[in-house]
């Protein structure tokens, strides 16, 4: 039998914008015995996760919790709300954005899908995906739907594929200026637990989020928090819902339990995670992950490559989108990089593959893990022969230097 190992002396980095790496508490507490998922210990359980997860979205209704991946729990927004045929308007800003619109397609709605129309020099045939959403081209294409004919807006909060964050407030009050009723649906798959997100306030009618970014755990878990708008949608949509409908699930949620067999040790290792982020607080969380982005980019902008992102004010402080020099394979770069020194980067995907790699800084991880990142990198691009305007392990290490670690950027 063929024997595959992949582990090699010393720790690997997982430097990807996710799966990102699970602290050794979430660890201990997922290799726990398992329970009774009908018993009493694992009501109390669900009890605890269902409300504490709530202050992560940062809101007073309920928090769906699937045993999913995110692309589970974008189907779940979507057949809880909307009925065949429905039009829905959404923004391309990336490869995640992207196959949204297409899911939407195949479960039988009519997704209009708007993009940054402007040009690129440094990619020309996606200059979108280098850009956040415009909440102007929204408003406009809302204000002519007269009948309201479009019943939601579906938007991505990071989009992860680019390292591009955009502004939910701005959409939320370009809908709210068109007077329109349609429903704001938000991917912060990638945001939550690392970039300021507040469901309630910003008007979010469903966010869709996964167990595997800033919440520091493996694959497995994903979310829908739900409006009360949202949940009066719920009862008249018409797609097909049985695994993802709200409604048994919420039933069920009343005492702690689930519809069928959950995600029993996933749970564990989110109340573990829930507890660290409590602990940290989310101010200092969000304030940590600002300060490596911004040593990230000066790394960057010392190297002379330019960021995928082209909006400072859209700059990701989850992940850093690089662009490769034209003639040099972004994948081939990631390849060399990780048989040389164990280091996992992000491709480019979909119109970027080959084109870029993606640098993620998130969740369980430090300063030092960072600049062991960005020196496996440094010394990938000059192995690859790519002329450097100067040390990007230097000026990581100076903009760490210059803040506290309870800083932000």
């Amino acid at each position: 039998m063929l024997k595959l190992d992949f582990h090699r002396t010393g720790n690997h980095f997982l430097q990807i914008p996710g799966p990102s790496p699970v602290p050794d508490r979430v660890l201990r507490a997922i290799s726990l015995p398992t329970i009774d998922h009908r018993g009493p210990e694992f009501g109390a359980l669900g009890m605890n996760i269902l409300a504490e997860i709530r202050e992560i979205f940062k809101t007073a209704h309920p928090v769906i919790i699937y045993p999913a991946s995110g692309t589970g729990a974008w189907e779940a927004a979507l057949a809880n709300t909307l009925s065949p045929g429905d039009p829905v308007l959404m923004f391309e800003t990336g490869h995640f954005a992207s196959l949204w619109a297409k899911m939407a397609a195949r479960l039988g709605l009519e997704p209009e899908v708007l993009a940054y129309d402007g040009a690129d020099e440094q990619l020309p045939d996606a200059p979108g995906w280098r850009r956040g959403v415009q909440a102007d081209l929204i408003e406009d294409r809302l204000r002519r739907d007269r009948a309201h004919r479009i019943k939601a807006v579906c938007v991505v909060h990071n989009e992860t594929s680019t390292g591009v964050t955009s502004d939910i407030a701005a959409v939320r009050r370009a809908i709210d200026a068109a007077a329109h009723p349609a429903l704001l649906m938000v991917d912060s798959i990638s945001g939550l637990a690392c970039a300021d997100y507040r469901h309630d306030e910003w008007g979010v009618d469903v966010t869709v989020s996964g167990s595997q970014k800033g919440l520091m755990l493996p694959p497995g878990i994903s979310f829908n928090a739900i409006s009360p708008k949202a949940l009066e949608a719920s009862k008249s949509a018409r797609l097909p819902q049985a695994y993802w409908a709200w409604n048994e699930i919420l039933a069920a949620n009343q005492t702690g339990y689930w519809p069928y067999t959950p995600s029993t040790n996933l749970l564990y290792g989110l109340s573990e995670a829930l507890d660290m982020l409590r602990d940290e607080g989310l101010e200092q969380v969000f304030a940590r992950h600002e300060r490596w982005a911004g040593g990230i980019r000066a790394a960057v902008a010392a190297w002379g490559l330019p960021i995928q992102c082209a909006q400072p004010e859209c700059y990701s402080p989850v992940l850093t989108g690089v662009i490769t020099p034209p003639g040099v394979d972004a994948d081939a770069l990631r390849k060399l990089v990780y048989q040389r020194f164990d280091l996992s980067l992000g491709m480019g995907l979909g119109k970027l593959k080959g084109r870029m790699f993606r640098m993620g800084h998130l969740g369980n991880t430090n300063d030092l893990t960072l600049i062991a990142m960005t020196a496996a990198v440094e010394a990938g691009l000059k192995l690859s022969g790519v002329p450097l305007a100067g040390s990007g392990v230097d000026a990581l290490t100076a903009h760490f230097s210059s803040l506290r670690p309870d800083a932000a950027a």
